[in-house]
């Protein structure tokens, strides 16, 4: 079970002396392309990424420099993914740059065999379709490939992170990654995480009553109000 950042203190960082310790920071994506993100959405991401790096500088301080950087959607390490996170504007790129620059590596992280195989399904499973039976055979299809997806992540890991170092890992929140039982994670979850949460939530509340009101319908909430109060 990963241990909350604000539990790690010096005094208790003899702990994890001689141990393989992975931080883990959620990805928080774009509901938008970057360059139509609202301001207000932009500042709150720019913010938690500033308070990552606060925070895993605090725990470097602590337990010893991240020597091993892990990206969900990178099958390339080093310069080659660096290059593509900047690339495909994720904005992780500033820390891992970072920390690649202090002598940490970006190791190869995903097989892009495996996903190119995931990402193929889910735009499927994301299409209308006729056919129960297809659905469900495409869903159990997702399935196997997501679960292949994150064992290979669990091994990259395991396989690339020797005994009492640190590695950093970026990775969605629902990810169902199971780590070696002698790996001590480390969950870091800044106050901005929570707060581009409930931005999220109420941005798309907005565009959702504001389709409702072009669309010429009422938001549902409204429509058992009105209901109620006749």
């Amino acid at each position: 079970m990963a241990e909350e950042l604000t539990r790690i203190t010096r005094p208790a960082a003899g702990n994890y002396q001689g141990k393989r310790k992975l931080l883990l920071a959620p990805l928080i994506h774009l509901p938008v392309p970057p360059d139509a993100m609202p301001p207000e959405g932009a500042e709150i991401m720019a913010r938690y990424w500033e308070q990552v790096d606060v925070q895993v500088r605090a725990v470097q301080n602590a337990l010893g420099s991240v020597s091993h950087v892990y990206h969900e959607n990178t099958p390339e390490g080093g310069a080659d993914g660096l290059g593509y996170l900047e690339a495909s504007g994720q904005s992780s790129h500033a820390i891992v740059k970072s920390l690649t620059e202090d002598g940490a590596t970006l190791e190869s992280t995903e097989s892009m065999e495996i996903m190119a195989e995931s990402l193929d399904l889910q735009r499927c499973l994301m299409q209308p379709l006729m056919s129960p039976a297809v659905a469900s055979r495409l869903q159990e299809w997702f399935s196997e490939a997501t679960r292949r997806r994150y064992e290979f992540i669990a091994e990259a890991i395991n396989s690339t992170l020797p005994e009492d170092e640190t590695g950093l890992l970026l990775i969605n929140e629902r990810h169902q990654v199971q780590f070696p039982s002698d790996l001590e994670v480390i969950y870091v979850a800044p106050p901005a995480l929570d707060e581009f949460r409930r931005w999220l939530q109420n941005w798309t509340e907005q565009l959702q009553r504001e389709m409702a009101a072009q669309s010429g319908a009422q938001p549902e909430d409204e429509t058992e109000e009105q209901t109620a109060a006749g």
